[in-house]
């Protein structure tokens, strides 16, 4: 409010000087003139030609705010319509202001006038003046106006400043008290949002944004320690049963290094299940969207379908590459190699004996760069796929096979890192995994 009443204390004298500016000039304007007609009648009729053009001119009404006088050398007067030489205008010729007081209305108040003076040859002194009453009173209602102007807005500016400030505090301590609400355990708060779309809209937008992504990750914390308690407390327990049974088996040599192979497979599928779940909470951390660089997916998808070659031809399974239009994205390499890994290692394990797995990069019809992968398999029913992208989610049909559940899962977090979509679709037969980027 300060600033603002300031700014308007400042536009407000722009105004006022301007304005009385404008008042001044003018009067001192017409002054000129007329001193201008009477120099040329003085030049032409001398002093009796000055007498008679002011005589006439006192005389005329429509010049009744024009101001005249001529005196000797003793300021006695010789013609104009003042009675004697104001004491202001006593001394060298200048311009002066004084007050007049005509001689018809004296009950009248002093009016004011500006004149300027001249001392003529012969020791004779003129004044040409005007009355500026008219213009002082205009001058006194511009400043009037001005001042009730700044009055009022003053007054506006402070019911609005209150009112604004009422309502940006009360946005403010509702944002306060969400904030006390989460601080007292309460995750479910949200910071609530007007629909503005103003500062204090986006504000409580990023707060609600961040505290679902807390939200989140919490959840996933669960998720993480439930899945453990679950999902690894049983090849623990038959690693443990494992090892007291062979302990207790007086057997050969033999039957004691068969039963550590078979502990250290297992203790491979341990680690390799801590290992998958420690990346998937990496990356729906979002720790790693630092690193982040623009990458050629086309290269990325050669060098994962080289690494695979082989297996695939080992199985009887042709592995097939396709790359088009050089598709690029933002993201992290390994990472994504990790993704286009996880499903390579599905479509070799679930496509059979001489099908095909195709691999590819393109760009698709939206203009978004996509990592396609499609196999030959069984394929995963319609209403199974969004549960596959759980953690530890596997179909009935698929609990013989080697593996922990976690690579979709895993897949399913990278894209979320990257603000990509996973997508799985029908291939007729087999199923296409689809990773369709966000514009660069």
């Amino acid at each position: 409010m300060a600033v603002f009443g300031l700014s308007v204390c400042g536009v407000l004298a722009f105004v006022y000087w301007s304005t009385v500016s404008v008042i001044d000039d003018q009067s001192d304007a017409t002054i000129e003139a007329e001193i201008a007609g009477l120099a040329e009648q003085y030049a032409e009729g001398g002093l009796p030609g000055l007498v008679e053009i002011i005589r006439a001119r006192s005389a005329d009404e429509a010049r009744r705010r024009d101001i005249y006088l001529l005196t000797d050398p003793l300021l006695n007067p010789l013609a104009g319509n003042l009675t004697r030489w104001p004491d202001e205008a006593r001394g060298d010729p200048r311009w002066v202001d004084f007050r007049i007081q005509y001689a018809r209305t004296p009950e009248a108040p002093p009016q004011v006038a500006r004149a300027r003076t001249f001392r003529l040859q012969g020791g004779f002194h003129l004044l040409v003046g005007r009355d500026l009453t008219e213009r002082v009173a205009f001058r006194d209602t511009i400043t009037n106006a001005l001042i009730w102007a700044l009055v009022i807005t003053v007054a506006l500016g402070l019911g609005g400043g209150l009112l604004l400030s009422r309502n940006f505090l009360r946005r403010l301590d509702a944002i306060n008290e969400g904030s006390r609400a989460i601080l007292h355990g309460d995750l479910t708060q949200r910071m609530p949002v007007t629909g503005s779309g103003d500062e204090y809209d986006r504000l409580a937008q990023n707060l609600n944004d961040m505290l679902d992504q807390i939200a989140r990750l919490m959840e996933g914390m669960r998720g993480v320690a439930n899945d453990i308690a679950h999902d690894l407390r049983s090849p623990i327990s038959r690693l443990r049963s494992r090892l007291e049974l062979t302990l207790m088996d007086q057997g050969e040599p033999a039957k004691y290094r068969a039963a550590l192979e078979k502990t250290i497979e297992e203790a491979d599928a341990i680690l390799e299940t801590f290992n998958a779940l420690l990346a998937i909470a990496l990356a729906e951390s979002g720790a790693l969207r630092e690193s982040f660089e623009r990458l050629d997916l086309g290269a990325l998808v050669r060098d994962a379908a080289e690494l695979y070659q082989a297996a695939a031809e080992e199985l009887g399974q042709r592995l097939e590459v396709d790359v088009e239009d050089a598709p690029a994205a933002m993201g992290d390499r390994n990472l994504l190699s990790q993704a286009v890994a996880n499903l390579l290692d599905n479509a070799l394990k679930y496509a059979p004996k001489g099908g095909t797995i195709r691999l590819s990069a393109q760009i698709a019809a939206s203009g978004r760069a996509e990592i396609i992968v499609t196999d030959t398999g069984p394929g995963i029913p319609a209403e199974a796929r969004r549960r596959v992208l759980e953690r530890f989610a596997r179909l009935d049909s698929s609990r013989s096979t080697r593996g922990s559940g976690l690579g979709l899962s895993q897949v399913a977090a990278i894209a979320r890192l990257h603000d990509a979509d996973v997508s799985l679709e029908d291939n007729a037969p087999g199923l296409r995994v689809r990773l369709n980027f966000p514009e660069l």
